[in-house]
């Protein structure tokens, strides 16, 4: 029986690596992996490859590994290459794009997506992305791309303007928790819950929100949803993933626009206009908006790291819980030809017909054998797309600069940017793109790092 070799780039980040590679080594199929961990932090990848053993150890498997801090070894002859780093760190460059935003009064929740913290994530990450295309065209140019990195959408679109030969799906984890989350509100159980969802990554909708019903035919939950929130029993405190992080926003957009986004309160409350402003403090309070949530969590989470590490390092084995992402499940049904359904981030080719051509879109898709087949969804109403618009003008800005190589759109990005606009006038945002530019340029592209632009 052969077995597949996945390459890991970005295995020191170890919780997420061990997520992914528990998931993987629970299939029968794929018991036998081999996966090449591959990382610039040799400490880092050190402390992986200990949570791998434990892995197989626990599960009983006869998977094998091995490690590299050189991509192109990492990445030869794999079958499928899963993407997950961050350029730069949570130190320096993701306090950067909060503090000098915040000189400029422009506050942030996750700042990792699209606002002027996402298009600055990826100008440090496309270039990265791109070479890493480069060397599995020529070491393993028939692997499958399975990239979590953010901001996806950019980063997705990227991919697909550069390299469109690339065999790439986006894969986040929004649609699963969002489920989970509403499951919860109302009671449910997950799998008494039928839904469809499209859009763009971090601004896609539930469509469809249904209640399987005993006799197999459905009821339409939205009305339970609408009156929940009405009546202010939704969202309940019990379902909230994070504790600072109440999901008011998206319930109050649901009220205004008729459907339900996929995407967390806290990301969303920095992808639109209309809840973080300058003078309105009542607006953050009623609608619990966590400003600076990101770094917060950051510290959190390198806190717990260290306390998992110390148990993992003690115990003999340990438990390996099944994870919501979709890589697994990718990697099985490719392997071997058992059909099954994701949504996935990829280059929209008529998927969603009132969205651009070229665009990053997430839709369902159904996988098998032969690769990753994305399903066409009609009949998304017009206003969920004018909200999606508005964002795909500012990843659409951030791809033209880096594939153009011209810096007067990453201000035109920031210029067009809901949030940014609604808080900045223009010459505060040039002034704030040229602190940030500078502030970031030992990780950015040559083209990014010269003179400051001309006054207008």
């Amino acid at each position: 029986m052969s077995f597949p070799k996945i390459a890991f780039i970005g295995a020191g980040s170890t919780v997420f690596m061990k997520n992914i590679v528990g998931d993987v080594l629970q299939w029968e199929a794929l018991k036998g992996v081999h996966f090449s961990l591959m990382d610039i932090n040799e400490q880092r990848l050190l402390e992986s490859e200990m949570v791998f053993k434990k892995l197989v150890s626990s599960l009983e498997v006869q998977a094998t590994y091995s490690l590299h801090t050189d991509q192109k070894e990492a990445l030869r002859e794999a079958n499928f290459v899963v993407v997950a780093f961050q350029i730069g760190g949570f130190e320096p460059c993701t306090v950067t794009d909060f503090e000098i935003p915040k000189k400029y009064g422009l506050r942030q929740t996750i700042a990792d997506t699209v606002g002027i913290g996402g298009i600055m994530r990826g100008l440090r990450t496309v270039p990265h992305l791109w070479k890493i295309c480069e060397d599995i065209l020529e070491l393993c140019p028939n692997a499958i791309v399975l990239q979590y990195v953010n901001p996806m959408a950019i980063n997705t679109w990227a991919i697909a303007k550069k390299y469109p030969e690339i065999k790439q799906v986006g894969l986040c984890h929004s649609v699963q928790h969002t489920v989970n989350e509403l499951a919860s509100d109302l009671k449910l159980p997950v799998n008494k819950i039928r839904y469809l969802s499209a859009g763009i990554n971090h601004i896609a909708y539930f469509l469809k929100f249904e209640e399987i019903l005993d006799n197999g035919s459905s009821k339409d939950l939205y009305p339970a949803l609408k009156k929940g929130y009405e009546d202010g029993i939704f969202p309940r405190p019990e379902s909230m993933t994070h504790a600072r992080c109440p999901n008011k926003i998206r319930y109050e957009m649901m009220k205004r626009v008729g459907y339900f986004a996929t995407e967390s309160s806290e990301h969303f409350a920095e992808y639109v206009p209309w809840f973080i402003k300058s003078g309105r403090e009542d607006l953050i309070e009623k609608f619990g908006i966590p400003l600076d949530e990101y770094p917060k969590r950051c510290v959190e989470q390198v806190e717990e790291w260290q306390n998992q590490l110390e148990e993992f390092t003690s115990k003999g084995k340990i438990d390996v819980p099944n994870s919501v992402e979709y890589a697994s499940q990718i990697i099985n049904s490719v392997w071997t030809g058992a059909p099954s359904m994701i949504y996935g981030n990829v280059c929209n080719k008529g998927f969603i017909s009132d969205l651009p051509d070229g665009c990053a879109v997430e839709v369902p898709c159904l996988v098998d054998a032969k690769g990753i087949h994305p399903n066409q969804v009609t009949n998304i109403p017009p206003q969920l797309t004018a909200i999606m618009r508005s964002n795909i003008n500012v990843q659409e800005l951030t791809v033209e600069a880096l594939i153009s190589q011209d810096r007067q759109h990453v201000y035109h990005a920031a210029m067009m940017d809901p949030h940014t606009g609604a808080e900045l006038d223009l010459e505060q945002i040039w002034l704030m793109v040229d602190d940030l530019l500078e502030a970031h340029k030992d990780w950015l592209p040559d083209f990014l790092s010269k003179t400051s632009h001309e006054r207008l």
